[in-house]
């Protein structure tokens, strides 16, 4: 059975592409999508997706501030924060809010987040299969 994903973004185009991204080269399925952090812990509460993908900035509450509410509601869920900057104090902010990985919002993100659900997989123990497309 494929895990269940929820995209929370500010920028509707960039979460129905990473949407239609995840779908075509993935056995993971897209639950949903927010637009901002307060929709996103409404939805996670609502769905109970296995992994968020977050974005940093967002209105209402940002990724860090919805991540730490996320983490309180549903602890077992995993999340992932897309951010145009990394550096030691996010990581940091992030590790505590219960942000798995920070992900580099760049040319090659397609591929880590690609990654990151496969890692995620096989720690489930899932046997799926995902598949890169060049």
């Amino acid at each position: 059975m494929p895990g269940t994903i929820l995209i929370v973004d500010d920028n509707a185009i960039f979460r129905q592409t990473l949407w239609s991204y995840i779908e075509r080269n993935t056995d993971w399925q897209v639950c949903g999508e927010a637009e901002n952090g307060k929709v996103a812990v409404e939805q996670v509460e609502e769905m109970h997706p296995e992994v968020v993908i977050l974005g940093l900035h967002l209105p209402i509450l940002d990724g860090l501030e919805a991540a730490g509410q996320i983490k309180k509601l549903a602890p077992n869920t995993t999340m992932l924060m897309l951010t145009a900057h990394i550096g030691k104090r996010l990581l940091n902010n992030a590790q505590a809010a219960g942000i798995r990985n920070v992900l580099l919002r760049s040319d090659g993100i397609a591929e880590y987040l690609l990654a990151c659900l496969k890692s995620l997989h096989i720690e489930r123990g899932d046997l799926l299969s995902i598949e890169t497309s060049r």
